[in-house]
């Protein structure tokens, strides 16, 4: 089966989704990451860090409208795989509609460990986040962190992208592996792609 036979075609051009961000921030600036969808080298780069020949679950936080999504799929990766956890209700019904194969979770990626008690059958192979870290304490990101590693695989990535110049999870957590992408210029704003492993 060709691998874009999984995708269904978008129904709607990128600027309506510009236009669905927008307007979410607007109402609530610190629970959408960034004003614009994922620019596609950036949403390219954080697909890159998930390895296509593993198995399990590959877990995205805050998809938004899709855009890392159908960098994913794009990758290899199967829709069938993907658990989609969203906050946003309607981004979630517009989720469902374009991956109707995917796992959408309505639910709090901050409370990871509540939105995905139920939903995993086996460690997950990767985590992708779009999830505005830097907005949030930084005791709720170790959090949001330890209970990722909780449900990855050990040595499965957690991927996190940020447009500020200092990483979103500190580099020196005990046992945990960091590497980071070059800066993406491209992207409006500029961002970094930031990985991180727990040992095995």
């Amino acid at each position: 089966m060709p691998l874009q036979s999984s995708v269904r075609p978008l129904k709607k051009p990128r600027l309506d989704d510009e236009v669905r961000f927008l307007r979410s921030w607007i109402e609530k600036p610190l629970h959408v990451g960034a004003v614009m969808p994922s620019g596609r080298l950036l949403a390219r780069t954080m697909a890159q860090y998930v390895d296509v020949r593993s198995e399990g679950p590959v877990v995205e936080l805050g998809p938004g409208t899709g855009a890392i999504t159908n960098a994913l799929i794009e990758h290899g990766v199967d829709q069938k795989r993907l658990v989609l956890v969203e906050y946003n209700p309607g981004f979630c019904a517009l989720l469902r509609e374009r991956y109707p194969q995917a796992k959408v979770v309505q639910g709090d990626a901050y409370r990871l460990r509540d939105s995905l008690w139920d939903v995993l059958p086996t460690p997950a192979a990767a985590m992708v986040s779009g999830l505005p870290l830097v907005t949030k304490p930084m005791i709720t990101r170790l959090r949001l962190i330890r209970d990722a590693f909780a449900a990855l695989a050990p040595g499965a990535p957690f991927v996190q992208f940020t447009y500020s110049v200092v990483p979103p999870i500190p580099k020196s957590l005990p046992g945990v592996s960091t590497e980071a992408s070059e800066r993406i210029w491209m992207n409006l704003p500029p961002a970094r792609v930031w990985v991180y492993r727990k040992g095995r």
